[in-house]
């Protein structure tokens, strides 16, 4: 199944805060790049920024790894995001689309990518997100635009039709690749394939279920009726009457 992921379009980007499963995961020739934000890391436990930074980075040198800043202040994130980007070559610096006041970054953007920052743009939910941030883009700078498009079906709205519009505003500036972000499920790699999307970013949980590609699915039914058969005896489980 290795080769079989190794053939797709879309490049797979790991995402995850663990050190041990990043570079485990940045090993894999089918992993293209990584990326991590603060609540990840603050799942995994990391207490200092900077040093999990550095040991990540001092094992995978080649694959873009994304690093979010984290201040609300857009002056503060200007200096943020210039120390991250001179942690190394292939550091990719994450920029929400605007602070968790609602104001819109945008000069932020377009004061880094002027300075040739690779940017990884985050948090992006809409079509019209996207345009809004577009001629704030350097186009002869690298940058990623994150569209989450896992968070956008968790509100029952289709991502599909808002990817592919993603897409077509993104031509504009061929240093753009568009990421399908928070993906749910293994169907979203094929679906973000489908449509041309450039990378789509996973876990080691979704990657997990790699073996069932291409599984025979009445075959997969006995499998789920054995599960549920193979359970329910362990578990001691008895009717009687009463």
């Amino acid at each position: 199944m290795n080769a079989e992921l190794s053939s797709l379009r879309v490049k797979l980007f790991s995402d995850g805060a663990d050190t041990k499963t990043m570079l485990e995961m940045a090993s894999k020739p089918y992993i293209k790049g990584l990326t991590t934000n603060p609540t990840l890391m603050k799942k995994a436990g990391v207490k200092n920024y900077r040093l999990f930074a550095r040991e990540v980075l001092a094992e995978i040198r080649t694959k873009p790894i994304s690093f979010e800043v984290f201040s609300d202040d857009l002056a503060e994130m200007k200096y943020q995001a210039l120390e991250i980007a001179s942690w190394a070559e292939n550091v990719y610096v994450k920029i929400p689309i605007t602070n968790s006041k609602g104001v819109p970054t945008t000069e932020v953007i377009s004061y880094l990518t002027s300075n040739d920052v690779k940017l990884n743009i985050t948090a992006i939910l809409t079509s019209i997100q996207v345009a809004e941030i577009l001629p704030a883009l350097n186009s002869k700078v690298s940058n990623y635009i994150s569209v989450f498009a896992g968070r956008i079906a968790d509100t029952g709205v289709d991502p599909l039709p808002i990817m592919k519009d993603c897409l077509n505003l993104i031509e504009a500036n061929p240093m753009s690749e568009l990421i399908w972000a928070s993906p749910r499920e293994l169907l979203n790699i094929f679906q973000a394939e489908e449509i041309g999307c450039h990378i789509i970013t996973t876990t080691s949980d979704i990657l997990s279920k790699i073996n069932l590609i291409g599984k025979d699915l009445t075959n997969y039914s006995l499998d789920t009726v054995k599960m549920f058969r193979n359970d329910a005896i362990d578990s001691g489980f008895e009717i009687h009457e009463a």
